[in-house]
């Protein structure tokens, strides 16, 4: 909410350029991210992309998004050649016609070779082409980085509110409106919004950091009444990215509007509320070993189907995808070894070469195939299994080719490509019924709603990888300390208090 005077009536509709790249990167997992992988979308397909920009006050010029899978390190050429590529179509855009705002599409945490601040890097290129006046309203997922650098070069800059992220478009839509809001109602005099950055000395997961339970629940219950107050346009809270290991990895909040004590006040109630509850955070679910959960998964009277959670290489927090890790425990199981023992559904492992063989064989056909650990062989090597081909589907999205092989009793997913599975037809497409299976061990942290709402029962697994949920074990070395939980006495209490960004003596080029 603001206390927005009207302008005059507008001659014409503001022109809103749109543009970005969105990857979550983990510095711990061996892969490298190529420019494919962001399927970028141009022109008029990224306004085609969002639909919600139909009912806007505004005309839309689509330069150039790319969302990517969360994944390793990008490579640097990757990054060159999408950033030239954006620069140089919003220079085109820019050449046509007056351009009043820009929708900075991201996520907030892209690591690329070389950067530490990619998205702060990217929009400063940006900002070359359209100029200081533009104003620049950012979108982001709550476990993203907000350095004082990109909250400086942005005007208005907004997150989820969810995890799992249920208001991803909802928060898209939001920072399209509030754009659009600034450039036809601000107040008069106003040249532009005001925010107020405070970071936060707290680094956790997102399984330790769920909306679904407390305290981040309460926590985040916050935000929309911060945001209520009279001279506030928008009020969010970053977790951070706790899988990549960079100096700006840490907890934010960012209160942006009109009056500068309101917003000042906003982001100061919102930090000190997550300070205080650093010590409450709790996985959302019971975790164990994979020893452990597939027990708890077999006991007498387990609920079924009973999920777990294979969290170490869970592709959608950054993980290579590429481990064969929990696969390997599965299959050397006495209790799989039959076809006629508990029904087992693993999602997933990569092998192109064995989804080949399998799709050559044949549905019926039995195949020996090893698939995993291209790219990623720290904690287990290629699996080689022979079983019976179950399923075979093309055309998928991100897996390109995916099939189905039956070993014993595991239903083990092999795919082209690396893929999460989040949907019940992820599953269902496959000739899969994993509401009828006794156990489904998937590659994710919390469970996505339509996988929580199948699940009778769940574990989170502790296991290895790129996304290893004890974050102490992954070794990180450049985070500024001290920071909450690898720091559990601080020195002196952490400043809390709110950096005013820009000051109202400074120009947009020189951070404060």
């Amino acid at each position: 909410m603001s206390d927005h005077v009207p302008a005059a009536p507008a001659t014409r509709r503001p022109v809103i350029a749109i543009a970005g790249l969105a990857i979550e990167t983990s510095t711990f997992t061996p892969t490298r991210t190529l420019a494919p992988a962001f399927h970028p979308d141009r022109g008029d397909e990224v306004v085609g992309r969002y639909p919600f920009l139909a009912s806007m006050v505004a005309e839309f010029r689509g330069a150039l998004i790319g969302h990517s899978l969360p994944g390793g390190i990008v490579a640097r050429e990757a990054y060159e050649e999408l950033a030239d590529e954006i620069v140089t179509r919003l220079q085109a855009i820019v050449d046509a016609e007056h351009v009043d705002g820009l929708w900075y599409d991201i996520h907030g945490a892209m690591v690329v070779e070389g950067l530490d601040d990619a998205e702060t890097d990217l929009l400063g290129r940006i900002r070359a082409v359209i100029g200081p006046d533009v104003i620049v309203s950012a979108s982001m997922d709550l476990h993203g980085n907000v350095t004082r650098e990109l909250a400086h070069q942005v005007d208005l800059v907004t997150c989820y509110r969810m995890a799992p992220h249920e208001d991803a478009l909802e928060t898209k839509e939001r920072a399209v409106r509030n754009l659009v809001d600034v450039l036809t109602t601000r107040p008069v005099g106003a040249q532009r919004p005001v925010k107020a950055w405070i970071p936060i000395p707290v680094l956790l997961p997102g399984e330790q950091t769920s909306t679904r339970i407390e305290p981040a629940a309460s926590l985040y219950a916050q935000v929309p009444q911060v945001e209520a107050t009279e001279g506030v346009l928008d009020a969010a809270i970053w977790v951070g990215y706790a899988w990549a290991d960079q100096p700006r990895d840490r907890a934010v909040t960012v209160v942006t509007g009109w009056d500068r004590a309101t917003v000042a006040a906003g982001a100061e109630r919102l930090a000190r509320a997550f300070w205080d509850v650093r010590e409450d955070f709790v996985f959302v679910a019971p975790t164990g070993s994979f020893d452990e959960c597939l027990a708890a998964a077999l006991a007498p009277g387990a609920a079924r189907p009973y999920f777990v959670s294979d969290s170490g290489d869970n592709p959608t927090a950054g993980g290579s995808g590429d481990m064969t890790w929990g696969l390997t425990q599965v299959l050397a199981d006495p209790r799989f070894a039959a076809a006629d023992g508990p029904t087992v559904i693993y999602a997933s492992v990569p092998g192109a070469e064995a989804v080949a063989a399998a799709v050559e064989a044949g549905v019926g056909a039995t195949v020996t195939v090893t698939a995993g650990a291209t790219v990623d062989a720290v904690h287990a090597g290629p699996i080689t299994m022979t079983g019976r081909v179950h399923a075979i589907k093309h055309g998928d999205r991100d897996a390109e080719t995916e099939v189905v092989l039956q070993v014993g009793s595991v239903f083990a997913i092999l795919t082209k490509l690396r893929k999460p599975y989040h949907h019940e037809h992820d599953f269902t497409d496959l000739d899969l019924a994993p509401r009828e299976a006794d156990v489904v061990i998937v590659k994710i942290g919390y469970l996505e709603p339509e996988l929580f709402d199948m699940a009778a029962d769940w574990m989170l697994a502790l296991t290895p990888g790129g996304v290893d949920q004890d974050l102490e074990r992954l070794g990180h070395h450049r985070i500024e300390r001290p920071l909450f939980p690898y720091d559990r006495v601080f020195p002196e209490a952490p400043d809390l208090t709110a950096r005013i960004i820009p000051a109202s003596d400074q120009p947009l080029g020189d951070p404060a």
